[in-house]
């Protein structure tokens, strides 16, 4: 198991321990987004090409302050990224994103 406390932690900063599984990660590669007056669930999602059906591999659920704070760090380390790297470049406009179901390819066939 990993752990990431510090040799010289101050009594406000917080461990955090990460284990291999989690450690790993889950490779999504689309999210659905959706929320009530108190929560914000997002599901993770991976689809395949030529495959009809996908199943949710991710849900987090945050309140609306962290669901903020969210959008917040990702949004500045996208700034970041995009200092190093340049802009990442979408296919659609975000007020248009669709998404490619078939991936843009050839229906596979076996």
């Amino acid at each position: 198991m990993a752990d990431f406390k510090e040799n010289n932690q101050s009594e406000n900063q917080l461990s955090i321990e990460l284990n291999e599984e989690v450690a790993e990660g889950v490779y999504t590669n689309l999210a659905i987004i959706s929320h009530s007056n108190s929560e914000f669930i997002m599901d993770f999602v991976n689809i395949m090409p030529g495959i009809p059906k996908a199943k949710v591999k991710s849900r987090v659920v945050m309140n609306p302050q962290n669901t903020k704070r969210l959008i917040h760090a990702l949004t500045e380390n996208l700034r970041k990224y995009e200092q190093v790297y340049g802009p990442v470049k979408m296919e659609k406009g975000p007020e248009n994103p669709g998404f490619p179901i078939n991936f843009g390819g050839p229906k596979a066939e076996a």
